[in-house]
């Protein structure tokens, strides 16, 4: 897909005010990458959200599309944005760029969008993701992330497009026990990874806007 900096199509501001902007010790999309937010205590919780919740809401289209189109960084950012906002037109983009999987650490932020948006066209398209890469058992990119968001979309729906990947045996078995130090852990089922998808969406629900 085509790799763009913002600046080159007129949208320079957009890096400075939606990625690295700092409501904490460190910028934004850092945050989101480690999840500080969600630990009890973090004392920057509620400026961070706020903000967050701010632009989610005010960012534009053609901001996110700067955004997607750019590095890592700026796509996981654009992504939560897209989740936190429910900007449901933007699934195609998204799907598209979980699939091609060009970077590191964007593709978990792509899931918790498609997990936000609560469709059976998501559960379909995380479902094509898992399809693709979980029989490539040497890939190690956002399969955890996929079954935990796809395990959701599944109990609000009431389907069971997990299923065929969580049977014993099956594709995910197959593809955690493909390195033996995973086989017995507990961050590598799928209980865990739907854990950490309600634990993002959960809190994101709980958020307001003042």
């Amino acid at each position: 897909m085509p790799f763009q900096p913002p600046e080159e199509i007129g949208y320079g501001h957009v890096i400075e005010r939606y990625v690295t902007r700092k409501d904490s010790d460190h910028p934004r999309y850092r945050e989101l990458k480690s999840g500080r937010v969600l630990r009890p205590g973090w004392p920057h919780t509620e400026r961070f959200t706020r903000h967050l919740i701010d632009d989610a809401a005010t960012i534009t289209d053609a901001e996110l599309e700067a955004l997607l189109g750019y590095e890592w960084r700026s796509r996981l950012t654009a992504a939560w944005l897209i989740g936190v906002g429910r900007r449901a037109t933007f699934r195609e983009r998204i799907g598209d760029l979980l699939l091609v999987s060009e970077f590191c650490f964007s593709g978990s932020a792509y899931c918790f969008a498609l997990a936000r948006f609560g469709t059976h066209a998501d559960a379909e398209i995380l479902s094509a993701y898992l399809d693709h890469y979980l029989p490539r058992t040497g890939l190690r990119y956002d399969q955890p992330a996929a079954l935990g968001a796809l395990l959701r979309l599944d109990a609000q729906l009431s389907a069971h497009h997990a299923d065929r990947f969580t049977e014993p045996d099956g594709l995910w078995d197959q593809w955690v026990q493909a390195l033996a130090h995973l086989q017995h852990s507990p961050y590598f089922t799928p209980a865990e990874q739907r854990r950490l998808t309600d634990l993002h969406c959960d809190f994101t629900n709980g958020w307001t806007r003042p």
